[in-house]
């Protein structure tokens, strides 16, 4: 049975890179799930029968537009906008937009295929999607900015809805142009739809810790782990890649939890600082200034700035890759286990590379994949949604508790799925089985469509 069961998923796979070719992040997310879920299709063979892991696999709709705009000087450009609709079985297309030089089909899919599971994970009634455009906001003026995210929501605005698709920020995408796309909809539709977007800014139908709440749901994550080994974040040192808002608050979260954060980084290096990173000096570099990680180096006697390089040759307790796609690599991971990290929790989208995940598992590293780990900003949107939908606000405190109890709620699911599909301790496993089931259920239950 095993030896089918295989054959079935090398199938499967193969139509992936058939029917999506030259996609190589797409593939690699596909890869990912695909080898986990052998166990579940030896208990269900509804599931080879009715061709579900092929109908999750292939997005229900994928959308790519023109964007045109105008600079300062008068200039036009041409961008490429995507928006791929990749599952509605439990909710609504949920998933951010991302504005960076990388993006392509193939980035949106990945992002929207791991999107599915990770919005199935929060137990909350929400699809999975993805979007952005291969626009840089990095160096454009606010007029920029906003002329090119006007033009982008007049192409979007038609697909999306409270009840049809609600983006969010990613890279690229904060409150800045969250607040310009979302004008441009009130605009065309003469609609207040709170909630087609979210990551909206608190004054005009934001919601507490939307900001904090990818990286200190991460935080949040990493402290469930430790727990099950009888352990805390007490007296480790943890090092946390990238610096936008979810290595800035996973940072913070980390310290609250009595951890200490002694590095994070940027395009351009890195900085250690063995005192702990000090929050309020990196936040007015990164968030106020959006400056350069070096100028934190310069303000910071304790600190020192690496130009390029590998934040992971830091030595830590606690890796936090929360930068972008494929960052942690073999080189990477093997110098972690070398130094005697222990726990790496992704704070973003699939950083580290499988060949990585391999050598952490041989090692016994524990590790949480971002699927997990980094699903507190999406639950954190969808209680945003429930704070439109009821015309509400809720304290912080009332919030971040929520955000906290969703964290270890996916922790426990992914555990104890891991352990009965005879695989203790593999997280990824446990996210992948787990997340797959409960889409899968509603695919079955909604008929073949």
């Amino acid at each position: 049975m095993v030896t089918e069961v295989s054959a079935v998923v090398e199938r499967i796979y193969g139509d992936v890179l058939r029917r999506n070719p030259g996609e190589t992040e797409f593939h690699q997310a596909v890869r990912e799930v695909l080898d986990s879920l052998a166990v579940v299709l030896e208990r269900h063979r509804e599931y080879t029968e009715m061709k579900t892991i092929e109908r999750i696999c292939e997005p229900e709709r994928q959308v790519i537009f023109r964007v045109p705009w105008q600079d300062d000087r008068g200039v036009v450009w041409i961008n490429r906008g995507f928006r791929v609709e990749f599952n509605s079985a439990l909710g609504p297309y949920k998933g951010g937009l991302r504005f960076h030089p990388s993006v392509n089909l193939g980035i949106v899919k990945f992002l929207g295929f791991e999107q599915v599971f990770k919005n199935a994970l929060t137990g909350m009634p929400i699809g999975g999607g993805k979007g952005g455009s291969d626009f840089d906001p990095k160096g454009r003026s606010d007029a920029e900015v906003m002329r090119f995210c006007q033009s982008f929501m007049t192409e979007l605005y038609r697909h999306l809805g409270e009840y049809t698709d609600v983006p969010a920020g990613d890279i690229g995408v904060g409150s800045r142009e969250i607040g310009f796309l979302f004008g441009q909809y009130k605009r065309i539709t003469n609609r207040y739809e709170s909630g087609v977007l979210t990551g909206k800014g608190l004054g005009w139908g934001g919601a507490q810790v939307r900001t904090e709440a990818t990286g200190y749901g991460a935080a949040f994550f990493a402290q469930a782990m430790m727990e099950v080994a009888g352990e805390s974040f007490e007296g480790k040192r943890a090092t946390v890649s990238g610096s936008g808002n979810v290595a800035v608050y996973g940072i913070e979260k980390v310290h609250q939890l009595g951890g200490t954060a002694v590095a994070c980084s940027d395009s351009t290096g890195y900085v250690v600082d063995d005192k702990g990173i000090d929050l309020e000096v990196l936040k007015q570099v990164k968030e106020i200034e959006r400056g350069r990680i070096s100028a934190y180096a310069d303000r910071v006697p304790s600190a020192h700035y690496v130009e390029g390089g590998s934040i992971w040759d830091v030595p830590c307790d606690v890796a936090v890759p929360s930068a972008t796609q494929n960052e942690l690599d073999a080189d990477a991971a093997a110098t972690l286990a070398r130094n005697r990290c222990r726990y790496v929790v992704e704070g973003a989208n699939m950083p580290t590379t499988p060949e990585a995940v391999r050598i952490f598992r041989e090692a016994g590293v524990g590790f949480a994949p971002g699927k997990a780990a980094n699903a507190g900003g999406v639950a954190t949107s969808a209680l945003e949604m429930q704070q439109n939908a009821s015309r509400d606000r809720w304290t912080f405190e009332h919030s971040e508790a929520r955000l906290e109890e969703i964290m270890r709620g996916i922790h426990t699911r992914c555990h104890r799925t891991a352990e009965e599909y005879g695989a203790p301790g593999d997280l990824v496993l446990g996210a992948n089985v787990a997340g797959f089931l409960e889409v899968a259920d509603a695919v079955h239950a909604h008929g073949l469509i």
